[in-house]
């Protein structure tokens, strides 16, 4: 494989998780700031949206800035040929790679048959695959998937994928049933990377579930051997989680607000009228948890509803620091 995305990374290597309402365009950009991952993914964006006449609404999605490369678009949908040609858009519109969605446990997704839908129908999800490669050309193909539909079914599904010769394989150590409410099988991610030794495969196998720090990702290196880590909802406990050199133990809380005013001003500059400052409000806690009066502070936050007023009140917040 001599697709340079993945192949081209060090290892281990380090990617944020694609997760919806959260890693658009903005927040990759607070993290990169913050303390750039060796891979972002774009949120999950669907082939039908990008092939109707709700074109120019839902490509929004996929706006990124050149300081976010390398940069994957994660896609889903369950036509073969929608995924052939947005695999061409997003060859023209620059991505590093093309990343299939079969993990999501939506309801309503996984009942049209995508996403984790796909774990019930490989031959489909075979077909998705193909379509992608051909039209993406030199662009690495991964998949982003979990361990089985209602049991565990590593083996069969993943050995299934592994198949396919794809780029890269992101594992999310749980069921679709599971969602998120038991602990990941990292012990089933493990299986997977000697299930791609024992295939002689060159896919390269990612471990995604439960890691907050970046320590963490290493000791889940060491003992299972994957290529890299996914890491989404310790985002959240760490926005530095991926800088080496920084915790947010050595960021004091002026710095903090700081960034808070600065991604809602980028927000408000970003997003304009097209997304709602409410979506906004889920990532106060991400720069105010360790402080003193944090929840007090976030209710005062969650209660303003405009840009302006929410900066007002953090900008009062920082003049107390001062004082």
């Amino acid at each position: 494989m001599e697709h340079s995305l993945w192949t081209a990374l060090p290892k281990p290597f380090l990617v944020l998780a694609p997760m919806e309402n959260v890693t658009d365009a903005v927040f990759r950009q607070m993290v990169v700031r913050m303390g750039k991952p060796d891979v972002l993914f774009t949120e999950f964006t669907s082939t039908d949206g990008l092939c109707s006449k709700g074109y120019e609404r839902v490509v929004r999605r996929l706006a990124f800035t050149p300081e976010e490369k390398p940069i994957v678009a994660q896609i889903w949908g369950n036509d073969p040929e929608k995924y052939f040609t947005v695999a061409k858009m997003l060859k023209e519109m620059g991505f590093d790679g093309i990343d299939i969605n079969m993990g999501c446990p939506d309801k309503s997704i996984v009942r049209r048959g995508c996403c984790s839908g796909l774990i019930r129908n490989p031959s489909l999800a075979k077909e998705i695959i193909a379509a992608t490669k051909e039209a993406a050309g030199n662009l690495p193909v991964s998949v982003k998937t979990r361990i089985g539909y209602n049991t565990i079914s590593t083996q069969e599904w993943l050995g299934f994928l592994l198949e396919q010769n794809i780029d890269a394989l992101t594992v999310h150590g749980r069921t679709k049933k599971e969602m998120s409410k038991v602990p990941a099988h990292w012990d089933e991610i493990g299986e997977v990377v000697k299930l791609r030794n024992a295939m002689k495969k060159e896919t390269l196998i990612i471990g995604n579930g439960d890691v907050k720090s970046r320590k963490e990702a290493m000791e889940k290196v060491a003992d299972y051997r994957v290529d890299g880590v996914m890491i989404g909802r310790g985002i959240f406990h760490n926005p530095w989680i991926f800088n080496k050199h920084i915790t947010p133990e050595n960021v004091s809380s002026k710095e903090k607000l700081q960034l808070l005013l600065d991604h809602i001003q980028l927000f408000s500059e970003t997003w304009a009228e097209t997304k709602p400052f409410a979506l906004m409000k889920k990532f106060y806690k991400v720069y105010i948890s360790d402080m003193p009066d944090a929840n007090e502070f976030r209710m005062e936050l969650m209660a303003c509803t405009t840009p302006e007023e929410t900066i007002a009140r953090i900008k009062e917040k920082m003049k107390k620091h001062n004082s």
